[in-house]
């Protein structure tokens, strides 16, 4: 754990949260700068930076739990919908340097802020599968 992480001092209860669920692996709680109603995060209690550090093992306990949550904060919060977003980087819009997944319950697509996709250059699409495969 890191006494610089906010996220950590969540986790040690140093700092106030409104928990929805927690276990010896990971503690849920509503965001504090919910996208919409019932936006809440899931923190590994142990501090890691981003998804590549975080052990495959909890890592695999993440979705289900993640799924659990979301079927939860549907229901309680009447939504349509829900997205499931992990940002690693600061580049991708991480703002807390701890490993953290949002679940955001949707009434309306206008909600979350991301941008639409375009058509892709179906030329290209190859060339950017075998640069992402040369590095697996």
């Amino acid at each position: 754990m890191s006494d610089t992480c906010i996220f950590c001092e969540i986790s040690k209860g140093r700092i106030p949260s409104i928990r929805i669920y927690e276990d010896a692996d990971f503690i849920s709680f509503l965001d504090i700068n919910p996208v919409a109603r019932g936006h809440l995060l899931i923190i590994t209690r142990e501090h890691y930076l981003s998804t590549p550090e975080v052990p495959d093992e909890i890592l695999a306990k993440a979705l289900p739990l993640a799924k659990r949550l979301a079927a939860a904060a549907v229901l309680g919060v009447g939504a349509d919908g829900f997205n499931i977003l992990i940002n690693n980087g600061e580049k991708a819009g991480q703002a807390v340097g701890h490993w953290h997944l949002h679940v955001i319950p949707r009434k309306d697509r206008s909600e979350l802020p991301l941008r639409e996709g375009g058509p892709a250059d179906l030329t290209k699409l190859p060339f950017t599968a075998a640069d992402i495969r040369n590095n697996l």
